[in-house]
C-alpha cells in the first residue's frame, strides 16, 4: 500500500476491526448512519478533486461516477434517517474517516499528472475494499433497524462494482 492510502485505510481498518467503537461496543444505528455519510462524503470529496486534476480520461470518468454514486447514497441515507427520525451520531469512526479523508485530499493536491492518477486510483482500490469489509463485518451485523440494514444491503453491490472498476483502471495505469 502506498503512503497516500495509509491514512484513510488506517481509519477504515480501525473501524472494520471495531477498534474505533470498542469503548461503547458495537455501533448503534445513529452511529452507523454517521459512518455511512462520512464514508460517502470522503469519496465524494476525493472524486471532485480527481475530476479537476486527473490526467487520464478513464480516471476522470471514474471520479465523476464516484461523485454521482456516493452523492446518491448519501441522499438515500439522509432521507431514511429523516424518515426514521434518527439523528446521525458523530463518533470516533466517523471523525476518523473525515480526518483521514482530509489528509488524503491534502496529499493528492500535491500530486500532478500520472502520479496523481495512480495515487487516486490506488486509494480508491484500498478504500472500497476496506469499506466492503466494514459493511460485511460491522455495519450489516450491527444495524438494528430493518430499513437501515436494507439500505446498506442495497448499496453494497455498488461498492463492489466500484472496487472492480478501480482495479481495472489500476491495472491499465501500470
Amino acid at each position: 500500500m502506498n503512503k497516500l492510502s495509509v491514512s484513510i485505510a488506517a481509519a477504515l481498518l480501525t473501524f472494520a476491526a471495531g477498534g474505533a467503537v470498542a469503548q461503547t461496543g458495537a455501533p448503534n444505528d445513529a452511529q452507523i448512519a454517521a459512518i455511512v455519510v462520512a464514508a460517502n462524503n470522503v469519496d465524494v470529496d476525493a472524486g471532485k478533486l480527481a475530476e479537476s486534476k486527473a490526467h487520464d480520461k478513464e480516471v476522470k470518468a471514474f471520479a465523476k461516477r464516484m461523485v454521482t454514486d456516493h452523492t446518491g447514497v448519501n441522499k438515500q441515507a439522509v432521507a431514511l434517517v429523516t424518515k426514521l427520525k434518527v439523528t446521525p451520531e458523530d463518533n470516533d469512526t466517523s471523525k476518523s474517516l473525515k480526518e483521514g479523508g482530509a489528509q488524503t485530499i491534502s496529499k493528492l493536491k500535491g500530486l500532478k499528472g500520472a502520479a496523481f492518477d495512480k495515487a487516486y486510483v490506488d486509494n480508491e482500490v484500498t478504500y472500497h475494499q476496506t469499506v466492503l469489509d466494514a459493511i460485511d463485518k460491522t455495519l450489516l451485523p450491527n444495524a438494528k433497524n430493518p430499513e437501515l440494514k436494507a439500505l446498506i444491503e442495497k448499496v453494497r453491490p455498488a461498492f463492489d462494482a466500484h472496487l472492480q472498476h478501480a482495479k481495472q483502471i489500476q491495472a491499465s495505469l501500470k
